[in-house]
């Protein structure tokens, strides 16, 4: 079958088409004909070798994937033929994957397979972030960094459909408009302006919540946003660098900083996290939320996609079909 293979830590020269025997399942999973594979930026951080209990080079990478149960492992109550959309650990840059049966999740209603790629680890992600670990409640105010990008615009629409005042940031004016599009109320271009003096000037308290994917920099300067109480959940570190939380400002602020990992809080905490399936299909389904889809790149190019995607000129889901 042909896969992407990540064959040293480094940048996008790292990746290279390979051919590998197709997996075969064991006891528990199943085998996907992979219809599209979604890229998340921790891809991109596991070929850089920053991500934190990441697989070694060389790796075939790929978290999600969408397509066609192939074939079954012992112990699996799943038909050949079913279509399915799942995580994996990895190995989803390729024809074929392998996946836990447990985690399989049915395609929602009126999603292409591509769209579908770009489900599990967005939304899921948005909605424990805002509303399971940030406890955001209707009339209450967030800001969501990133705002544009796969996680941030399913938040950004999940927050809109939670009644919330939504502060967003984004690098470019076409980043900003489908933020506002899709109910930001504040859009920012962080490389403008300056996202805590618009937050002063747009609230008397500062924001009760505060998304922050981004790290550096960013995380340090967005507890100067919050408000009394406010809350913080950092999920990622996009710039390539952690966070760093001053102490004082914890103390002083009364601030709650909580952190989120899909997958590891998928491996504890299974139900709590995928709990939230069911109304989260309901409404694309039904067309209250949209998977924001970028573009797709056959499999072969998959390096031009990361470049892609580290450029900043994505806005939404990019994915990969082989």
């Amino acid at each position: 079958m042909r896969a992407i293979e990540v064959t040293s830590y480094g940048d996008s020269e790292a990746i290279e088409p390979t051919e590998r025997e197709r997996p075969e399942p064991g006891a528990g999973e199943v085998r996907i004909a992979v219809a599209a594979a979604g890229i998340n930026f921790a891809d991109i951080m596991q070929r850089r070798g920053h991500y934190h209990g990441g697989p070694a080079a060389p790796f075939v990478p790929g978290l999600e994937v969408a397509g066609t149960i192939d074939a079954v492992g012992d112990g699996v109550g799943r038909e050949v033929g079913e279509t399915v959309v799942t995580m994996v650990d990895n190995g989803g840059y390729a024809e074929y994957a392998l996946a836990d049966a447990a985690g399989l999740l049915p395609v929602p209603d009126g999603l292409s397979m591509a769209e579908a790629a770009g489900f599990p680890v967005q939304f899921l992600t948005a909605r424990n972030c805002l509303h399971g670990w940030g406890e955001l409640s209707e009339g209450e105010s967030v800001l969501i960094h990133a705002a544009a990008g796969g996680v941030g615009t399913a938040a950004v629409q999940l927050a809109r459909e939670a009644g919330a005042e939504i502060f967003g940031t984004a690098s470019t004016a076409e980043k900003l408009d489908r933020a506002a599009q899709l109910g930001c109320d504040h859009p920012i271009n962080y490389e403008e302006e300056d996202f805590v003096a618009t937050v002063e000037a747009e609230t008397d308290h500062g924001v009760d919540l505060v998304l922050d994917g981004v790290g550096g920099e960013t995380t340090e300067q967005s507890l100067d946003a919050l408000a009394q109480f406010g809350r913080m959940v950092v999920y990622g570190a996009a710039s390539g660098t952690p966070g760093r939380l001053r102490t004082d400002s914890l103390l002083f602020g009364n601030y709650r900083i909580v952190g989120y990992h899909l997958g590891r809080a998928i491996q504890l905490r299974p139900m709590e996290v995928l709990g939230a399936v069911p109304e989260l299909a309901e409404m694309l389904a039904a067309g209250d939320l949209e998977v924001q889809f970028d573009r797709a790149f056959d499999l072969a190019n998959a390096a031009r996609a990361h470049e892609y995607i580290e450029s900043r000129q994505s806005i939404g889901k990019v994915v990969l079909t082989p």
